[in-house]
């Protein structure tokens, strides 16, 4: 479908309730020494306080399992706060799921896609390659364009003629692990989930022979197999705007057929994150899911990976002009703002205003804890997390959205420069720390050199930003929001 012909997401069921048989777990990092009656967590950040009949139908390790109104109830308010995760017992079965490839010129990808997925249904369109793809498998259908007319178009066109309920979304250059399908349908025994998506790793990685062969990688491709931008990272969530998941990549997805939007057609880069958000402003809810995994062959040298990285920042101006403020680079309160920038003078003036700003927020965010035990103390961490992400935004805009500008301001102060360096070095070293705590088990780089790729990385995609919105001739990506 068009831009000018898309689809609407139809609305949720009038009825949301969960299936008997559902569980969901409360993440227990929500809950303060193990007690589950105070549960602060979210994003936004909340604190619920669960009543004696909740704490009756939770179990001692935060496990709900549905089981009439009241548990229904329950689960689905927890879930919605983002404070549970979903633990589905059943789901839609394989015979269930129509995986449509879309691809242009990768026939070996899609011998080795189909082989991976061999006995299940596969619609592969072929978007105007120059030489036809053909596939002699088994259940594999090979729909012809003869013009190039974009992933989005392909996608779209291979779901319109697949008669399944669900339909998997894989990119010729991906390969799925053996469970990853079966750990996603069970996310739509939920009659409100329209998307679930697996974790992408890089292939070279899981492919290679030994350590040594790893360790021969280029920078580059280390780099790519450690923080991709199609890596959402080791932590299940729910997929919500403005959150640490705010989309998940088209390049592997599953999707409710019968109520999903299709993508926009008028779209070649960021359509994964305009579709994530139009079915969520519908009312569907997305899950990303790492326990499945799916392999991409990631680029591997230095010219491709950032030429691919400005790419994704042309798509900026687009999701502003269909968005708005959802795709600023800078979301924060007025106070919080007002700190922030003046914690970034370095001055004593700064930071005493900051403190009287902040000694003000950690007092409102005890008045709205109440009777949680150690409020004073829970409201000073959190307000210090606030302080940390918001600092961590100030710096990532700095040295990824508006760094043209900062380029400049370097030239002509001495001090801007010097805190423009020590702000690209904090932010690098502090994603560096975050990423080896969060998973220690991703291929990584040393600081250094991931720091080096780590600006590399932002130079280009606010590059390609900046190319966007120069293109588009409108600032809304570029244009940060401030709320009271």
């Amino acid at each position: 479908m068009t831009a000018l012909d898309e689809k609407p997401a139809d609305a949720p069921p009038v009825s949301d309730g969960l299936p008997d048989g559902f569980q969901v777990q409360i993440d227990m990092r929500c809950a303060r020494d193990g007690d589950l009656r105070y549960l602060v967590g979210g994003s936004p950040t909340r604190l619920l306080r669960m009543s004696d009949a909740a704490l009756g139908m939770t179990s001692d390790d935060g496990r709900i399992a549905v089981c009439d109104n009241a548990t229904r109830r329950l689960a689905r308010s927890l879930l919605d706060a983002g404070i549970a995760n979903p633990r589905p017992m059943f789901g839609p079965q394989a015979d269930d799921v129509t995986i449509v490839v879309p691809v242009r010129d990768n026939q070996a990808g899609v011998d080795r896609l189909v082989h991976a997925v061999r006995g299940m249904r596969v619609i592969v369109v072929d978007d105007g390659s120059a030489r036809p793809i053909s596939v002699d498998a088994p259940g594999v259908t090979v729909i012809r364009s003869e013009v190039n007319r974009g992933p989005s178009a392909a996608r779209n066109t291979g779901a319109a003629a697949a008669t399944t309920e669900f339909v998997a979304f894989l990119d010729s250059d991906v390969v799925p692990s053996a469970d990853w399908l079966t750990v996603l349908l069970g996310h739509f025994s939920d009659p409100t989930v329209a998307v679930v998506a697996p974790r992408i790793v890089g292939l070279s990685w899981t492919v290679a022979a030994s350590e040594t062969a790893s360790a021969r990688a280029g920078l580059a491709e280390r780099y790519e197999n450690g923080w991709s931008s199609l890596d959402m990272g080791p932590e299940e969530s729910a997929v919500v705007p403005a959150t640490a998941t705010p989309y998940v990549p088209s390049a592997a997805m599953v999707v409710r057929r019968s109520v999903f939007c299709g993508f926009d057609e008028s779209l070649r880069v960021a359509e994964d994150v305009d579709v994530c958000w139009r079915m969520h402003a519908a009312g569907w809810r997305i899950r990303y899911d790492p326990v499945a995994r799916v392999a991409h062959d990631h680029r591997t040298d230095m010219r491709s990976v950032l030429s691919r990285r400005r790419f994704y920042g042309t798509g900026a101006a687009h999701l502003a002009q269909r968005h708005g403020d959802r795709a600023a680079p800078v979301v924060m309160s007025i106070p919080m703002a007002v700190a922030v920038a003046a914690l970034l003078t370095r001055t004593r003036i700064g930071a005493a205003i900051a403190m009287i700003i902040l000694s003000g927020v950690a007092v409102r965010l005890r008045r709205r804890l109440g009777d949680l035990p150690s409020a004073p103390l829970v409201a000073a961490q959190m307000t210090g997390r606030a302080a940390g992400f918001g600092l961590l935004q100030a710096a990532g805009a700095i040295c990824r959205h508006y760094w043209p500008v900062a380029v400049i301001l370097a030239i002509c102060s001495a001090r801007f420069r010097r805190l423009a360096i020590e702000v690209a070095v904090a932010e690098g070293v502090v994603s560096w720390v975050r990423q080896v705590i969060a998973d220690p088990a991703t291929p990584t780089l040393g600081p250094v050199r991931y720091l080096l790729m780590h600006r590399l990385d932002d130079l280009a995609y606010g590059t390609g930003l900046w190319q966007g919105v120069v293109t588009a001739r409108d600032v809304g990506a570029l244009r940060p929001v401030l709320r009271p």
